[in-house]
Formats: C-alpha cells, sequence, structure tokens
C-alpha cells in the first residue's frame, strides 16, 4: 500500500477558490464584477432581470379609467386601475421587429369576449399560406380575450402558443398568456388609456 499524504489548502487558495464559486453566476451572466444592478435607462436584453414594478407618474397624468403601459423593450405590460387599488404586471410578447412596433398613445376601443382572427393584408403577403379566418377557440391566435386598441389592426390579447411570451414573436400586437388577458379584460374598460414605450 502506498502512503498519500493530504495537503491542506492554504488561505490563499481557498479565497481564490471562494472568489471563483461566488463569482461564477455573474461571470454566466455577462455582468462586470462589481456591477450589482444594472442602469434602467439601458436597452434591455433579458426579460427577467427588467421585470420590475414601476409608478404610473412619470407616464400618465392621471389614472382616469385606468392606463395601461405597454414597456416593448422589457416585454411587460402594466395596470393600474382608476382608484389606485389594482396594481398589475404580466410578461408579454412583443413585436417581432421595429417595423412592425408601434410607440405612442392609445386608448382601448373594444373588448371581444371571444376573438376571431383574420391575417391583416401585410401579413398575408408576407405568409400566402397562411388561413384567411380562425374563428373562437382554443387554435385562435388572439387567444381568449382581446382588447382592440384606436389603431387599425393592433391589440392586447392572449395567445395559443405561450412560446412567445417573453420574446419578440407577434406580427404587431401585444400577447399575454390566456389567464392574463383573462384578468386584464375584466379590469380595463372601454377608454382605458393605453401607452406603448
Amino acid at each position: 500500500m502506498s502512503k498519500k499524504t493530504f495537503n491542506t489548502p492554504s488561505r490563499r487558495a481557498f479565497l481564490a477558490g471562494s472568489a471563483a464559486l461566488l463569482g461564477a453566476p455573474a461571470i454566466a451572466q455577462n455582468v462586470p464584477a462589481g456591477q450589482a444592478e444594472r442602469d434602467p435607462n439601458l436597452t434591455v436584453r433579458r426579460n427577467i432581470s427588467s421585470f420590475r414594478t414601476l409608478d404610473w407618474r412619470p407616464y400618465f397624468d392621471n389614472l382616469n379609467k385606468g392606463a395601461i403601459l405597454v414597456d416593448i423593450d422589457s416585454r411587460a405590460v402594466h395596470y393600474w386601475n382608476a382608484d389606485e387599488t389594482i396594481y398589475k404586471l404580466y410578461p408579454s410578447s412583443v413585436p417581432l421587429t421595429e417595423d412592425l412596433t408601434r410607440r405612442g398613445r392609445t386608448r382601448v376601443t373594444l373588448k371581444d369576449p371571444e376573438p376571431d382572427w383574420r391575417p391583416t393584408p401585410s401579413m398575408k403577403k408576407r405568409n400566402p399560406e397562411w388561413p384567411d379566418y380562425i374563428g373562437p377557440g382554443p387554435q385562435n391566435p388572439l387567444g381568449t380575450r382581446s382588447l382592440h386598441l384606436s389603431w387599425t389592426y393592433y391589440r392586447i390579447h392572449g395567445t395559443h402558443d405561450t412560446r412567445k411570451i417573453g420574446r419578440r414573436s407577434s406580427n404587431g400586437c401585444i400577447g399575454l398568456y390566456n389567464e392574463h388577458i383573462e384578468e386584464l379584460y375584466e379590469m380595463a374598460n372601454v377608454g382605458t388609456q393605453v401607452l406603448l414605450i
């Protein structure tokens, strides 16, 4: 039998190993050493790191009829009711490209409890194989509820494809999980102000 000696690690080796172990999550996330938080004004790359509550005051003058803020960069939808007793934050899908993205102020003009779907003319041109119509139901791309905005073809709606949430994946609309759009649908009113930033 051979005798093996066990060398106790030095304090320096222990500290270096501990620092490497503690720094691994930051390296894996590509976060510079010593930087615990990012500047919220920088472009967001990961939805999870930017998912934070917001105050309505920098975006709206009042909460008459409630307010919906859609943050395209962080892929989040914020809702405040008129008397400030309810605040909700939902993950969302956003348009695929800047060409499809619309920003600015609009409002809810119609609440559709059973949306049906028709591709827009530009969607049909890009994807001629798509069907001309899908009625309400589980395979409907607009999900179980839809809030129509004052801009033609733009909506906040559910989705039958939950893989889209948190991604740039829509042709212009803002998508939510069906359970989230059902909740928002019950709280939002026709006339609710909407801001897409």
